[in-house]
């Protein structure tokens, strides 16, 4: 007999109504209900009267999207972060998101609980071990290490890609080192809100000392140490720190910078 377990889905929706990306980025979908369906059978089958012939008069029901491959809760490849991948260990050309290993998408899921750090915090490696010393983990190859922010307070209003931490460069590679392939996080991105960073960017320039190293840096790890990033995630109060299994495949798109991703954990019960 299979053991019981509890399900807990950590995919955000993907919705015309909800608001969780910049206006560009926003998902677009187009419904077509069971009466078009009815009208675009019979196109397919001549002769067909959907009142006579179909149940009820009705067609199947279907759906045009149009949204980014970085929509909604997905998975970031390193293609996405830049051509190429581990300089550290063997410069090589980095991965597309149809290029993940499939065992790497099922591992245990470590939850890091974050919601201490003031908003726009950059996480350092001693950030990590500490969050780690906390729950009495050491990390293992395999784990799946997911970051639980404030973020998720905001979700559905503008104000959401503005909240959250970033995981810094040495941070990420820290995690990465340690034989973790995938990690997570509940906000907009892996790194600090854009508006955050940008404030201190515009602040180094003003005071003549342009300071690249804090643009994107938690993305440009993945330069150093090819890794794979999902972002836009829920529901992580609601998985133990330890002790979860994690669920996270993407789409299968060839030769792109990420995918859509279902993220599930189940609990022991």
């Amino acid at each position: 007999m299979s053991k019981k377990v509890k399900y807990i889905d950590l995919s955000i929706p993907i919705a015309n109504d909800t608001l969780c990306d910049p206006p560009l980025t926003t998902p677009k979908i187009e419904y077509s209900d069971h009466i078009r369906g009815a009208e675009e059978m019979a196109f397919a089958f001549p002769k067909l009267k959907p009142e006579e012939h179909l149940p009820d008069g009705k067609g199947w029901a279907t759906e045009l999207i149009t949204l980014s491959t970085h929509s909604g809760s997905h998975m970031d490849a390193p293609w996405h972060y830049a051509p190429l991948q581990d300089r550290e260990i063997g410069e090589r050309k980095a991965m597309t998101i149809d290029e993940i290993p499939l065992e790497w998408c099922v591992g245990p899921l470590i939850v890091l609980d974050c919601t201490d750090f003031e908003e726009g915090y950059v996480m350092t490696p001693e950030d990590i071990d500490q969050k780690l010393n906390q729950i009495n983990h050491k990390l293992q190859e395999g784990d799946i290490v997911c970051v639980h922010t404030n973020a998720p307070k905001y979700f559905g209003t503008r104000e959401y890609i503005n909240h959250g931490v970033g995981v810094g460069k040495e941070a990420t590679l820290h995690i990465v080192r340690q034989g973790v392939h995938v990690v997570g996080i509940d906000a907009w991105t892996w790194d600090a809100p854009f508006l955050i960073t940008a404030k201190k960017w515009k602040k180094s320039v003003k005071e003549k000392k342009p300071d690249p190293s804090i643009i994107w840096e938690g993305h440009f790890a993945g330069i150093e140490l090819g890794y794979f990033q999902m972002e836009k995630l829920t529901n992580l109060d609601k998985v133990p720190p330890v002790g979860a299994t994690i669920y996270c495949f993407p789409i299968k798109i060839t030769g792109a910078s990420g995918g859509w991703v279902r993220a599930v954990a189940t609990i022991p019960k």
